[in-house]
């Protein structure tokens, strides 16, 4: 069985403006980073006399990768606000690296910060480098603030292991989430013995005062976009599990109702992280992106079975209660730039695609869509994408294995033969990661420029 939405046309007029694409505000945001990185090492150089001896050099190097450590975790907890400028102009897969990115520096800088401060007490009491340990024992049972730091970064160390590659793809998902949520605690942990012990801040009130503001500003943000914001949508939406559809072999859609749902600035390519209130999965929030255009009082998700999580929604009764954050993702008909559209499905990755195949305006043969599976028989949503293909005069082609399991041919040259004004496109792509560039290369390959592939992934 299937589920078949009706409303394209009316979804369609909500997008139906001249193709005007919005800028997105990475480079600009990007600059303001290093802008901020630059006061930081002003900071420490305003502050930082003659250095003498070696103490004193080393002491000035665990000073400024201190600082630059604390930017860094103001950076990192800001990456997890979910703040909307971020999330839907950036792009949440962006912003997602970022946060990845931030972190890694971040640690290396609190290794280096503790090994060469410590280093420098040591040689300021007479010891030598062997006693560093014991320094850092000292230190933690003198000084102010820095029992909290020692957890605060102990907790950060167990959130960087658990984030290793190998390692986190055998973690379960919901384990590594709430593992990473203690990010929160340790940079207020952390926080005060910067305050407390850091030299800049002693001699300078202005300092102290622009590091106030700096985490002052990141936890309102948090606070407002990730607890108060979630809780305002829910309430005046409540949704709930209206139906439960299998729509292939391991995947099926949740139809969502609730209040006026298509009020809540949702657009087709977006996703929502989803908590279903059911026995088991109140503690678990997944990110799923839109299957279908939101209408006023339905909204669907279309999932495939990959997962403990994604596996029982198969089992959700209707009117189990749903909390919901978002809208997010940057995969929206503002990043479209040109009049003709390709869009490109792998597997699953067809939920964003068939929900903007249905709204993207364009006339009959401007908007293709291309559908990858293993076989035919997992082509979910097939039918509505017939139905819509046909309405629209648009055009739908799938590539399956062979019956012997050869994989179908997505090559540059192929992708000219059937488009040969493929370069005039824009290409608005979702699937697995190894699929994604390998299609990736051939649009290079196939003359698309690079600005014009727009692509991102929700596997946070």
């Amino acid at each position: 069985m299937t589920t078949t939405l009706a409303g394209g046309r009316a979804a369609r007029r909500q997008t139906m403006r001249r193709i005007r694409p919005r800028r997105s505000p990475a480079v600009p945001l990007v600059i303001a980073l290093w802008a901020g990185a630059a006061a930081v090492l002003w900071l420490w150089w305003d502050n930082t006399p003659s250095l003498a001896d070696n103490t004193a050099r080393i002491l000035a190097a665990g000073r400024i990768t201190g600082l630059l450590a604390g930017y860094l975790m103001a950076l990192v907890v800001l990456q997890m606000a979910r703040v909307p400028a971020l999330e839907r102009r950036v792009g949440s897969d962006r912003v997602a690296r970022w946060h990845a990115m931030s972190g890694r520096y971040t640690i290396c800088l609190v290794i280096a910060h503790i090994f060469l401060t410590m280093w420098a007490y040591a040689l300021q009491a007479g010891k030598t480098l062997g006693d560093i340990v014991q320094q850092t024992i000292d230190s933690i049972n003198t000084l102010p603030d820095m029992g909290k730091a020692a957890i605060g970064t102990g907790l950060l160390f167990v959130i960087a292991f658990i984030s290793i590659g190998p390692i986190r793809r055998k973690v379960p998902y919901d384990t590594w989430y709430h593992v990473h949520l203690l990010t929160y605690a340790a940079v207020y942990l952390s926080f005060w013995h910067q305050i407390t012990t850091g030299n800049e801040f002693a001699v300078q009130p202005s300092a102290k005062t622009f590091w106030y503001g700096l985490y002052g500003t990141v936890t309102a943000l948090v606070l407002w976009y990730r607890i108060l914001t979630p809780i305002r949508l829910n309430l005046r939406h409540r949704m709930y599990v209206e139906a439960v559809i299998e729509e292939t072999p391991g995947v099926v859609s949740v139809l969502i109702g609730g209040r006026k749902l298509h009020r809540m600035g949702a657009e087709a390519g977006q996703f929502f992280r989803w908590r279903f209130l059911a026995p088991g999965m109140r503690f678990s929030s997944h990110p799923y992106s839109l299957s279908a255009a939101p209408r006023p009082g339905l909204l669907r998700i279309t999932v495939k079975a990959i997962g403990d999580h994604s596996e029982r929604l198969r089992e959700l009764e209707p009117g189990t209660k749903v909390w919901a954050e978002g809208p997010y993702g940057a995969l929206t008909a503002q990043r479209r730039s040109r009049g003709k559209v390709l869009l490109v499905a792998g597997g699953v990755g067809i939920t964003p695609m068939r929900a903007l195949f249905e709204t993207l305006p364009g006339a009959a043969g401007d908007i293709t869509l291309l559908y990858r599976a293993n076989s035919t028989q997992d082509l979910a949503l097939w039918d509505e994408l017939s139905a819509i293909a046909e309405e629209r005069g648009a055009r739908l082609m799938y590539a399956v294995n062979s019956p012997d399991g050869e994989r179908p041919d997505i090559s540059a040259e192929r992708l000219q033969q059937k488009l040969p004004d493929i370069d005039k496109h824009d290409v608005f792509m979702c699937g697995p990661p190894g699929f994604a560039q390998s299609v990736y290369e051939a649009l290079r390959g196939a003359g698309v420029p690079a600005r014009r592939i727009h692509h991102e992934s929700f596997e946070m």
